[in-house]
């Protein structure tokens, strides 16, 4: 038995921590990133990122939308070539 049998994955290769779809309770892998920002309390060039599978992006965009959010929506592939200056947070990630 190894630590990944206790964490109930059957020891199996598990998904990079943060990969997995922002919908709550998703653990679906991540297929696009949806780029935001809340302007009440972010500088106009900060980005704060949501991950989303194909089955969640529409109802997180709409979310993003109707607040007055939601900036772009990438594909995760272009994570590559994110900007990577861009502001951290406190935990290292970017947005």
């Amino acid at each position: 038995m190894n630590l990944f049998d206790l964490a109930g994955n059957g020891g199996g290769n598990a998904e990079a921590p943060g990969t997995v779809c922002s919908r709550k309770a998703c653990r679906t892998p991540a297929e696009w990133q949806l780029l935001w920002n809340n302007p009440k309390i972010h500088t106009p060039e900060r980005r704060k990122i949501w991950l989303a599978c194909g089955e969640h992006r529409s109802w997180l965009e709409d979310y993003l939308q109707t607040r007055g959010l939601w900036k772009e929506t990438l594909a995760l592939e272009a994570a590559a070539s994110f900007d990577k200056t861009a502001p951290r947070d406190p935990s290292g990630r970017i947005g």
